[in-house]
């Protein structure tokens, strides 16, 4: 692999976290806001004229995942119905199939449209326990232009409070530049995804 600049490859790969598809090679720890940076590069890079709800889903969960050693369980659930969501795309173990708006952090975010940032879940007043090594989470809904709720990311975390103001608005960027380009969710199909680009860094 060609490093540029007459750099060893090995030196290099000690000072920078490299990110291959959904495998982060270790290296030199890198500062948040430096990180989202960069995984909203390969956002606006991976998704230039992607037109496929599912497919942006699953992108945008894959590259989470990957760049956050905190990021325990990431993914999205899905409007299926009114008062309903339904899992995926997600990276991790198993996670709840379905979650009623009137239930967990999920249905939280959900019913009012904001994110929910939990640093500990036990005093969460209906948590849904999908996974018992859950000590903290965030959830940000994606909100169409409109208004209308379309899905909510999902992030766990088996570390207590591990999401901090700058997880949620580097998320909150994420989540709405992908409801500005699915403007109608998984309705928008091919030829109706807008042409509005992927931010990037």
């Amino acid at each position: 692999m060609a490093t540029g600049d007459g750099d060893d490859p090995e030196s290099a790969s000690a000072r920078t976290p490299l990110l291959f598809g959904c495998v982060r090679v270790p290296g030199e720890p890198t500062a948040g806001r430096e990180l989202y940076a960069h995984v909203r590069d390969r956002l606006a890079h991976l998704l230039d004229g992607e037109d496929d709800w599912i497919a942006a889903l699953a992108t945008i969960a894959c590259e989470l995942h990957a760049a956050f050693d905190a990021f325990d369980w990431t993914g999205f659930y899905r409007v299926a119905r009114p008062g309903l969501l339904v899992v995926g795309p997600y990276q991790g173990g198993h996670g709840c199939l379905r979650i009623p708006f009137s239930r967990g952090v999920c249905g939280a975010a959900a019913r009012t449209l904001r994110t929910h940032r939990v640093d500990d879940v036990t005093t969460f007043p209906g948590h849904i326990a999908c996974s018992s090594a859950t000590r903290s989470e965030i959830v940000v809904p994606v909100v169409s232009p409109g208004g209308s709720l379309l899905a909510v990311l999902d992030v766990d975390s088996d570390q207590p409070a591990a999401f901090t103001e700058e997880d949620r608005i580097e998320l909150e960027r994420i989540c709405a530049d992908l409801a500005a380009r699915f403007p109608e969710g998984e309705a928008t199909g091919p030829g109706r995804v807008t042409d509005r680009p992927w931010k990037r860094a």
